[in-house]
């Protein structure tokens, strides 16, 4: 799926926060798991832009964050609030709710790789009001 589908695909589900600038989403590879019949794996390259970030949402997937650049916050329904920098990892269990995904910084622009195990064919994420 071409870059500019699968943020536009973002964009719609999430609807857009008020005020907050939106990630820019690259997908970088989605391969089906022949061993686990009926499950994919998708890898996605997430830009936030300085101050941007996330509405509340959920995967319905496992999810393993990587810091690249910048620094992000991150937390899932529950859980512990974390600042994360280049080199660090997060994950999010597919019955998690991811209740807070920014960028740290309010001038300087984020990146992180997320690798998704899902269903074949799942959304990428779902809007959790």
């Amino acid at each position: 799926m071409p870059t500019k589908t699968i943020a536009l695909l973002l964009l719609a589900q999430l609807g857009g926060a008020p005020n907050v600038p939106p990630p820019e989403v690259k997908e970088l590879m989605l391969k089906d798991l022949p061993e686990s019949p009926g499950r994919d794996v998708l890898m996605i390259n997430v830009e936030y832009p300085p101050g941007g970030g996330d509405p509340v949402h959920r995967h319905n997937a496992h999810g393993f964050i990587y810091v690249l650049e910048g620094s992000i916050v991150m937390q899932v329904k529950g859980g512990k609030q974390v600042t994360l920098t280049p080199g660090q990892t997060f994950y999010e269990g597919p019955d998690d709710v991811h209740v807070v995904g920014r960028n740290a910084s309010r001038t300087k622009p984020a990146k992180f790789l997320v690798v998704l195990v899902k269903e074949k064919g799942a959304p990428v994420l779902v809007p959790v009001e």
